[in-house]
């Protein structure tokens, strides 16, 4: 393990064993199965029911090793093992096989609520949880006053913790991790419950312990904006493996192209025109592009059809939008009863960040089917820089500006 290395991840596999239970409905399936599997066991209170275990590996063979100072984003699909690795590099849950050697002491923010008793009131969790994250009385006094006042919670710090929102229990347990000052801090998805304004003061928490350089981030989380903006390498898992390891945007851009933003439709109990499905092209989204595909079926042909297409913020406010009768003569296409309309923007004027598609399906004369919000996508700009401010700040459009100066 090299001086400049803070954490070695080697060969690591984490097991679980699944338990199913399996039902005999009759006589003859309990004999077939008493010869298959003798000695199997029956569970308690169930009736012809016995347990066939299987084996589900959530983590083969990781290996990855993070610098000092490195902030890494972990992405990958709901159960490809991220919450698993960061569980054993937390030292909640041990390997199955495998090692894992890291220097310096260790912050964690996992699951809301960790380490907090529901009893206690949110001033003696305080000194709970940092006593547990392993900060002295001292130190925790000595910081007591920016936890507070960064959780936000000061008017029910003397309340017991059992009666706050998980939006309360986030804010508190993230106010102390972000003070513990640990050489390594790891943080998963659980920003995601904070509102808005909480969610942009934790990134720039985060933004601003890795400033210095001198602390190590593990950074789990769906949005590829944060982890853009204040990620420098990426990791991506799939299906327990590591799929990529690298430079945070070759690492998004690798993860959305085999990613799938679509939906499908069935159709309606009346006959008319309706949208039979709409999808985002993934590797558009990874190249800087939008392209969306809009399938539509019509008991009688449109003349012409004409598809509309808005997007909004991840938040539901509307950015752009266009459609065919905008397009005007330019969208003057032959009748059609099926087919896929295909809008593109390979200029896309949009910061990196999640966003909504909502459709429409018509003619050039009436509306007959919409569907609002019904894609969210992950767009990654190209023009990106590191260090941007946060888009709450800034919006999401990119305007290309030119910019001179006029010496005096």
């Amino acid at each position: 393990m090299a001086d400049d290395i803070i954490i070695a991840v080697e060969s690591v596999s984490k097991r679980y064993v699944i338990g199913h239970r399996v039902i005999d409905f009759t006589l003859r399936d309990r004999v077939t199965r008493a010869f298959r599997s003798a000695g199997s066991l029956f569970v308690p209170g169930a009736r012809n029911a016995k347990v066939a275990n299987d084996e589900f590996w959530a983590l083969k063979n990781v290996s990855f090793e993070v610098p000092r100072g490195q902030v890494l984003g972990i992405v990958g699909r709901n159960g490809a093992g991220k919450s698993t690795l960061l569980k054993i590099l937390s030292r909640i849950t041990d390997p199955t096989s495998g090692r894992v050697r890291m220097r310096g002491s260790v912050a964690s923010l996992l699951e809301v609520g960790t380490g907090f008793h529901p009893e206690l009131t949110g001033r003696e969790n305080v000194f709970l949880n940092g006593a547990i994250l392993g900060m002295s009385r001292s130190e925790i006094k000595r910081k007591f006053d920016e936890i507070v006042a960064f959780s936000e919670v000061e008017r029910f710090l003397d309340t017991p913790v059992k009666h706050y929102s998980s939006g309360m229990y986030v804010r508190l347990a993230f106010a102390i991790a972000a003070h513990l000052e640990p050489d390594i801090l790891i943080v998963d998805e659980v920003l995601a419950v904070g509102d808005a304004q909480f969610q942009k003061k934790c990134l720039n928490k985060v933004s601003e312990v890795t400033r210095s350089g001198e602390r190590t981030v593990l950074f789990v989380s769906h949005n590829s904006a944060a982890l853009q903006s204040i990620c420098t390498a990426g990791l991506w898992l799939k299906q327990g493996q590591v799929a990529f390891s690298g430079p945070i945007n070759e690492c998004l851009a690798a993860y959305l192209r085999t990613g799938s933003q679509a939906a499908d439709f069935p159709p309606p109990a009346e006959p008319k025109p309706y949208i039979v499905s709409v999808r985002v092209d993934p590797h558009s989204l990874a190249e800087g592009r939008i392209k969306v595909d809009v399938a539509f079926s019509s008991p009688f042909p449109l003349s012409p059809p004409v598809v509309g297409i808005t997007i909004s913020s991840k938040f539901g406010q509307p950015i752009c939008g266009s459609n065919g009768r905008m397009a005007g003569e330019k969208w003057m296409t032959g009748a059609a009863s099926s087919g896929v309309v295909t809008a593109r923007i390979d200029h896309v004027p949009l910061h990196s960040d999640t966003y909504r598609l909502s459709v429409y399906l018509g003619d050039f004369g009436m509306d007959y089917d919409q569907k609002l919000d019904v894609v969210d996508f992950d767009y990654l700009s190209p023009r990106f820089f590191p260090q941007m401010p946060p888009l709450q700040v800034i919006g999401p459009a990119d305007f290309d500006w030119n910019w001179s100066l006029s010496a005096h």
